[in-house]
């Protein structure tokens, strides 16, 4: 996507004013302020020495601090960059054209990465979150992308959205979105190990969340698994039947809360058996998602995390 044209400056005033600027880049207008007032990012005129006015040029620098910010650098080392003139040949991603921009997400002391999705994502900012996606997952791999930055990233805006009211939902599904399309991009090309027992997950009737899943099922595809990824609220006959049709050797059934988790479920699933008489299967059902947390349902397994749920697949695939 090309970076969004920067408009001319009104010639009646010798360049844009502060919201105007904000609204071209994604940024709220206070933080443009704070750039200037913190590090002497700001524009080189005002009018009557007081209003800030932009100039094509300013708005050049302020582009390239939303491009090191985006990648997870502190604004004041990335102001600090900025003002060396050492940030031009920076990795780091673009800003598109995007709303006003919230306040920051509650991130704490998270790794650079996930501050840098955090803030591509409350900017609306949909090239730079591709970018800092893919590099993460080329970086560190899926288990330890998804555990580090995607899913804290994710919580982050999930526990912004839930006392900000309506002000973050399209920041949580725009990341979600594309969250999901990194991790079917990153494993779309392997291929199945022949004769791998497959893998069916699920979500449980009622449950909406898959993006656990999908990092779930993208980490299988990596490792040659065979894998059904069947997704939200898979009606309870409609599993049954799936596991009737595939034979599988672990079924894994995602609850994001505790009304969604049905131990009856699990205990009709895990006793479906297929086969010739004598040599007769049943899966081993894993269940995961914070709507099992205590004391798992009899016979099934709760992986501690993604790392723990690829092993325990992929040794039961293997057999």
């Amino acid at each position: 996507m090309d970076p969004v044209a920067i408009p001319a400056a009104d010639p009646a005033s010798g360049g844009l004013t502060t919201g105007a600027v904000a609204r071209l880049l994604g940024v709220a207008p206070t933080t443009l302020r704070s750039w200037d007032r913190r590090y002497g990012i700001g524009p080189a005129t005002r009018e009557g020495g007081r209003h800030r006015r932009w100039t094509g040029a300013d708005i050049a620098v302020l582009r390239t601090m939303c491009r090191l910010t985006s990648a997870g650098l502190p604004p004041a080392e990335a102001a600090r960059a900025v003002l060396a003139g050492t940030s031009r040949d920076a990795p780091v991603p673009r800003p598109g054209r995007a709303s006003r921009a919230p306040g920051p997400l509650p991130l704490g002391r998270a790794r650079r990465e996930c501050r840098g999705l955090a803030r591509a994502a409350v900017r609306l900012d949909a090239p730079a979150m591709d970018e800092l996606l893919t590099a993460v997952l080329d970086r560190y791999g899926l288990p330890a992308a998804w555990d580090e930055v995607m899913m804290p990233t994710l919580h982050a805006v999930g526990r912004k959205w839930e006392t900000a009211g309506e002000r973050y939902i399209e920041v949580e599904h725009l990341l979600s979105w594309h969250v999901s399309g990194a991790l079917r991009a990153f494993s779309a090309a392997r291929s199945a190990a022949p004769g791998a027992g497959v893998s069916l997950l699920a979500c449980v009737p009622g449950e909406t969340h898959t993006l656990a899943l999908e990092a779930l099922a993208a980490t299988l595809a990596q490792q040659a698994v065979p894998v059904r990824m069947f997704g939200a609220a898979l009606p309870a006959g409609a599993l049954e039947e799936a596991v009737r049709r595939t034979g599988p050797a672990a079924v894994v059934l995602w609850a994001q809360s505790r009304g969604t988790a049905s131990r009856s479920l699990v205990a009709r699933v895990a006793a479906i058996e297929w086969g010739v008489r004598g040599a007769r299967r049943r899966p081993v059902v894993l269940v995961a998602g914070p709507g099992w947390a205590g004391e798992p349902p009899p016979g099934a397994r709760y992986p501690a995390g993604l790392a723990d749920a690829v092993d325990v697949l992929a040794t039961l695939g293997a057999r």
